[in-house]
């Protein structure tokens, strides 16, 4: 599965993910995007995952307009995510396409 992370997304749960490839927003020159042109342009390139740290994306965007798995963390603390990981993993594989789920942290 192709995941793109948003801004805040600790970068070390990357490598909690393999074998699905994880780029973020900072690297591919998206962070000036807004969260809708976000999302647009990560479907039109493939991804099939989208995990952020912003709580309110869900009453930002109508969300039902999209195709993309989108996952919250409801902290962008990389200690205490990391002790989260195996569940953010079943949560993230779990997921259906158009799929939403927060994981509370």
């Amino acid at each position: 599965m192709r995941v793109l992370f948003d801004q805040g997304t600790p970068v070390p749960l990357r490598r909690h993910l393999h074998p699905h490839v994880v780029d973020t927003t900072a690297e591919l020159g998206w962070s000036t995007l807004l969260n809708g042109e976000l999302l647009d342009r990560a479907e039109s390139e493939g991804y099939e995952a989208f995990i952020t740290t912003d709580q309110n994306l869900k009453h930002q965007q109508n969300l039902s307009q999209h195709k993309i798995r989108i996952l919250v963390l409801t902290s962008t603390s990389w200690p205490r995510i990391r002790e989260q990981v195996a569940n953010i993993r079943n949560i993230l594989e779990s997921l259906e396409q158009s799929g939403y789920a927060e994981v509370e942290i």
